[in-house]
């Protein structure tokens, strides 16, 4: 019973931390559509040539929240695979929280937000200017709306504390039954399945970074910090751990085949990422 009322509760605080930023993205969205003026679009237009770089820095910032946004306002068809990516790459959720709860870590916290930085805006142009027309379908503002029937009412506040409670129901089952599992299996069995000091950590440290949850972060970075995991391994699995914004990005685009091949490119992106920075000897 203990148990179960633990694993409700780090459910619950886990999801509800992600109400303020689910609510910001569908208020956006539906503004836009409700609203859009041609200088809306615009300046849409030119932020979007800075999109990846402006995506990055968000993604520093060690809130999940921001990934989660970042999925719904990339399936609402307002910012680009570029920008999405980039967000994704950046962000660490717990991780520079733990490192900066270690006296002495400063410096490391620099060379991980500086790292994931450049590759976050590296991957976030590529994916634009080569990769976007093989993985991102044709989008346009509201999309996220067209079948949902939101539009029969009036105003933007209703439909998007409808979209939010949807989702956040969403959020709240994946992450209990992933409480759940890491609960039952125990971290000790995931830090296991890391060690070794092998060629492949990197591989398997950014499979890790999967886990849609502040598990996997918290995880990453004290194997890190017990040097268990290299520097190059722990940025490829930060570098696709962007909390629970993949979840959401399933949940809301349509798409699924676009789903499964931008997380193909999140995936090569970290690996390719830790496996450099192993050549370099980091």
């Amino acid at each position: 019973m203990e148990l179960l009322e633990h694993i409700l509760l780090h459910t619950a605080q886990d999801s509800l931390r992600m109400l303020p930023f689910l609510f910001a993205a569908f208020l956006l969205l539906e503004g836009l559509e409700h609203y859009s003026s041609a200088w809306i679009r615009r300046t849409l237009a030119r932020m979007e040539k800075a999109g990846p770089v402006v995506g990055a820095l968000f993604g520093c910032i060690p809130q999940c929240g921001f990934s989660v946004m970042a999925s719904n306002l990339y399936a609402g068809g307002v910012i680009s695979p570029g920008t999405l990516l980039a967000v994704f790459l950046a962000t660490s959720d717990e991780a520079v929280l733990i490192l900066l709860g270690h006296p002495g870590s400063g410096h490391l916290v620099a060379s991980l937000l500086l790292v994931k930085l450049i590759i976050a805006v590296a991957a976030g142009y590529l994916a634009d200017l080569c990769l976007a027309p093989f993985i991102a379908t044709e989008k346009e503002i509201g999309d996220l709306c067209h079948h949902c029937g939101c539009h029969d009412h009036h105003g933007i506040v209703r439909p998007a504390l409808n979209h939010t409670v949807r989702l956040f129901a969403y959020i709240f089952v994946c992450t209990l039954v992933l409480n759940a599992v890491i609960e039952g299996a125990g971290l000790e069995s995931l830090t296991t399945f890391l060690l070794g000091g092998s060629v492949l950590q990197p591989f398997l440290a950014a499979l890790l970074g999967f886990i849609p949850n502040c598990a996997a972060s918290v995880l990453l970075t004290e194997l890190y910090l017990g040097g268990a995991l290299s520097f190059a391994s722990v940025v490829a699995g930060l570098c696709t751990n962007a909390g629970v914004g993949l979840i959401v990005l399933f949940k809301v685009n349509p798409d699924k085949k676009e789903c499964l091949k931008f997380t193909g490119l999140l995936y090569a992106c970290g690996v390719i990422a830790g496996v450099a920075l192993h050549a370099a000897g980091l």
